[in-house]
């Protein structure tokens, strides 16, 4: 299965024999840039953290001397991650992972219980988070400044900002209802600090290659999702939308 050039289907069914396969848990680039090949895709969530761009990166979103800011899991009561668990067979995947979350990433292995959407069942996924003890953490800033370095930050992969504002969409998108506080202030403030310096989104957003279409069973109003609290249409994800709807924030 090839990912950066099929379309695939998010499910919200699990049954009882998949739960005994190596699922993924997606909840950064993963969810629009798996980079590997895997059997099925399910939407859902994990409870008992939140989502926070503290974790450092030099290899893929920033440089040595200009790191970027990427997303981790913070431990947090109460809270829940939204993202997509992935079902894979592939040794090669594993290895892949391993090098891109590990070795360049500075992320260690954890086991998290996985919810799906429907709330059938739940099973283990694999948990790729970074902690305080890696050489690339960052940690906890204002956001305002956290805004700042993500706008002024690129690396091999691209800009820093395709990264939030492809994840922002994508989180958008599939999962409407769902707030991420830290994710979508991020996407506001990044959004008006380029209004300010006059900076077009588009051309940071690359050419769009590496990234995954993923159609659900539900159905999302897209009308509404583009005015969902006067920001939802600050970009579409180039996977669910055409790309003619791409537009310069400073026209």
């Amino acid at each position: 299965m090839e990912p950066t050039s099929a379309v695939f289907e998010l499910q919200e069914i699990v049954n009882e024999n998949e739960t005994k396969f190596l699922w993924v848990f997606g909840y950064g680039s993963l969810c629009w840039n798996p980079g590997f090949s895997f059997e099925k895709a399910v939407a859902g969530y994990i409870q008992g953290y939140s989502r926070k761009f503290w974790q450092g990166n030099n290899t893929h979103r920033g440089t040595e001397q200009k790191p970027g800011r990427v997303v981790t899991l913070v431990k947090q009561k109460g809270s829940l991650v939204h993202g997509i668990a992935f079902q894979i067979s592939e040794e090669t995947a594993l290895s892949y992972l391993n090098n891109r979350e590990c070795k360049l990433g500075g992320y260690v292995v954890e086991f998290t219980k996985f919810y799906p959407r429907a709330k059938n069942t739940s099973f283990t996924t694999v948990l790729y988070i970074a902690t305080a003890q890696n050489c690339l953490w960052l940690g906890d800033a204002p956001v305002c400044d956290i805004a700042d370095q993500i706008v002024e930050s690129c690396g091999a992969s691209g800009h820093n900002v395709e990264y939030l504002i492809r994840l922002a969409a994508f989180m958008h998108y599939h999962f409407p209802n769902e707030d991420d506080d830290h994710l979508f202030t991020l996407e506001k403030l990044v959004e008006m600090k380029l209004r300010d310096r006059e900076i077009c989104i588009k051309a940071l957003m690359g050419d769009g290659k590496n990234t995954v279409s993923f159609t659900s069973k539900v159905s999302f109003d897209e009308p509404l999702l583009r005015n969902h609290e006067g920001r939802r249409h600050s970009f579409q994800h180039t996977t669910k939308v055409p790309e003619k709807t791409l537009r310069c924030l400073n026209k």
